[in-house]
């Protein structure tokens, strides 16, 4: 579903992401892991539509999308989460992801997919917060929820989740990591995330993907990957970029 090849990025003289080839499906549960800098959120821009790449091709459901508007590749079927909850002010929750959905929904008829909406809102827990205030009246992990709630309006093919469990306490977090496992089951997307906490991808995930200086440097299955001598030295150096 979407194929990376030979992604590369670079900001002035820092090559941020360095000819990245990378596969991920609609079976998928894929971590995306590596020093801070690596190039992970960069990396997950460049699918988005955020930053154009310098060199490579990005193809979605056979489609190379490497050129097209954020819109366009969310109408594919991409949904995106961001690091720092990003919701819209002065919207309730609902109509946050009534915005979404007008965005970035396949498509797209003009009118609101009431049932869509509905059951996204129950399946993250937001139903009883639907006309609350996004950007006031929400904890953090509603916020969070809201995030994932927000990229699921769309009905996506595949989620790019950055460090979504980031700042969730403990036992908050192992609800979330549950809610994303019934996700990839139940509306048979496929996941990519991004999250720092090693044992939380070596649960959640089946395979994984390390970047490192914007190299990909391993990928496969996390007892694997975290056993490459490469991937243990790519910890202890650090990362840039």
């Amino acid at each position: 579903m979407l194929e990376l090849d030979n992604i590369t990025v670079r900001f002035g003289g820092l090559t941020a992401v360095d000819n990245v080839s990378l596969r991920a499906g609609s079976d998928d549960v894929l971590g995306l892991v590596g020093p801070n800098g690596a190039g992970k959120t960069t990396l997950f821009n460049a699918i988005s539509g955020l930053v154009r790449p310098a060199g490579g091709a990005i193809r979605f459901g056979g489609t190379n999308v490497v050129r097209a508007p954020m819109f366009r590749r969310a109408r594919l079927g991409i949904g995106r989460t961001f690091q720092i909850p990003q919701p819209l002010h002065g919207l309730t929750v609902r109509e946050n992801l009534v915005v979404a959905q007008r965005f970035g929904a396949a498509g797209w008829t003009g009118t609101v997919d009431e049932r869509r909406i509905a059951e996204v809102l129950e399946f993250t827990g937001l139903a009883d917060k639907a006309e609350r205030d996004a950007a006031t009246g929400l904890a953090l992990t509603e916020l969070k929820a809201l995030e994932v709630a927000k990229a699921l309006a769309t009905n996506p093919r595949l989620l790019l989740l950055d460090e979504v469990l980031a700042g969730l306490e403990t036992a908050a977090k192992r609800r979330f990591m549950e809610m994303l496992k019934d996700l990839h089951a139940r509306f048979g997307v496929g996941i990519v995330i991004i999250e720092h906490d090693i044992e939380t991808i070596a649960t959640l995930c089946r395979r994984v993907a390390v970047l490192n200086f914007g190299r990909l440097i391993a990928d496969g299955t996390p007892d694997a990957v975290f056993r490459d001598p490469e991937v243990m030295r790519s910890y202890v150096g650090g990362g840039h970029g």
